[in-house]
């Protein structure tokens, strides 16, 4: 039957009625929402492009963490690899200061010269002043990089605890300066290559590459620059002086050492003469 009652649809209509205002409303909330509007879809092209970048982009990030994973495992086998190749007497490596030199077409004199070809006070010499525990420690000197540490915690100016194989692998595959990062990546080279490489051929190689002055490399050509001998006639003085400017080569000169280095040289001169089982590892 038809009519209203009380004003209102009866029956079926007020069915039809109710249903139109739900579908009404429904499409307008989906439309505010931004999905459909008066109940239309998305575009199912849209969404393939979308789903198409978002691949892209993915694949992408993939190649590049290859490459950086790659990138990472070369320069971690470039040194250990180059470690194994240096052992021969034969090959003279060069530092990365060395390459820089050259790259900037500076040039550089270094006059590789056989450990034995060096004067003995010049290797206690170092070895004294640079690295005390050389002949016992296996590449890190564990009680110096302990106070090395306190030190650091406690805010207090660091010492220094590198020790010559440190030093070696910072000169031959790492860079200059102070940072985390190459501490890190020193102390397992060092501990490697004082693994694979005699401790002999480790200071020859570093005695050949340490820096000795601007483009001055190898304790030959320092001896020669600086006293007009070659390293086989070096004196206990002039051993001492040419150590104690390893520290800092560019600013300081052997032949124009001031009182606080000449100090030094005398202290440097003074343990060398007193090494006894200290460099028994070279002699």
């Amino acid at each position: 039957m038809s009519g209203t009652v009380d004003g209102k649809p009866r029956g079926g209509q007020a069915d039809v009625a109710h249903c139109a205002a739900r579908r009404y409303a429904n499409g307008m909330e989906t439309g505010i929402a931004g999905e459909t509007v008066a109940g239309t879809e998305p575009d199912p092209g849209k969404r393939d492009m979308a789903a198409i970048r978002k691949l892209l982009g993915t694949s992408r990030m993939r190649v590049w963490l290859r490459r950086l994973i790659k990138a990472v495992c070369i320069a971690v086998l470039i040194p250990l690899v180059l470690t194994i190749l240096y052992i021969p007497s034969f090959v003279h490596p060069v530092s990365t200061l060395m390459l820089k030199d050259l790259v900037t077409l500076t040039g550089y004199d270094r006059q590789w010269v056989a450990l034995e070809d060096v004067a003995p006070v010049m290797r206690r010499s170092v070895i004294m002043s640079e690295d005390g525990q050389f002949c016992r420690h296996h590449g890190v000197d564990l009680g110096e990089l302990r106070g090395e540490f306190k030190d650091l915690v406690a805010g207090k100016p660091v010492r220094g605890a590198s020790t010559i194989p440190m030093q070696t692998v910072k000169n031959l595959y790492l860079w200059n300066g102070r940072s985390f990062l190459r501490k890190a990546l020193e102390l397992p080279l060092a501990v490697y290559f004082d693994l694979v490489v005699p401790k002999d051929r480790i200071l020859e190689i570093y005695l050949n590459i340490a820096e000795w002055g601007p483009n001055i490399y190898g304790i030959e050509a320092a001896a020669q620059h600086y006293f007009g001998v070659s390293a086989k006639k070096l004196s206990a003085r002039q051993a001492a002086l040419l150590t104690v400017a390893l520290p800092n080569p560019i600013a300081r000169n052997p032949t124009k050492a001031k009182a606080g280095l000449r100090s030094l040289a005398r202290i440097v001169e003074r343990r060398a003469s007193r090494a006894g089982a200290y460099v028994g590892c070279v002699q």
